[in-house]
């Protein structure tokens, strides 16, 4: 087990109600669970998105924290969140890092694996 890790897991979902597809408009939330899967605890100081569309146009996105908060994390503890991005295609993707900072002072990346965002299939 490492010192300083954190596990990053994902879910999305398209947020038809507020998309506007004859305007290329569309609405995503994500949910990310954050474990300190790690054996110090550690606090999440900020973010870094790059999120393409299915345009490949990128936007990157750098702030403080996740959803107004700064969590500190011990061992095994975890913190849930939900946010979300709109695109201007139907599908596209997002990844990332968090940048954190362990009780100890040590500071290291949580990587945020790509995730897709697309609408759901239809069957006909």
């Amino acid at each position: 087990m490492a010192a300083y890790e954190f596990t990053i897991s994902v879910r999305t979902q398209y947020l038809a109600e507020q998309s506007e597809p004859e305007r290329s408009h569309y609405a995503f939330a994500y949910t990310i669970t954050i474990k300190n899967t790690g054996q110090v605890a550690a606090q999440l100081i900020s973010r870094h998105w790059i999120i393409v569309d299915g345009n490949n146009r990128i936007e990157e996105v750098r702030g403080l924290g996740v959803v107004g908060h700064q969590p500190l994390l011990a061992p095994g503890a975890q913190f849930e969140y939900t946010s979300g991005a709109v695109l201007a295609t139907p599908h596209g993707s997002m990844k990332g890092s968090y940048f954190c900072v362990a009780e100890d002072g040590e500071k290291f990346e949580a990587p945020i694996s790509e995730f897709i965002l697309s609408l759901p299939r239809t069957l006909h």
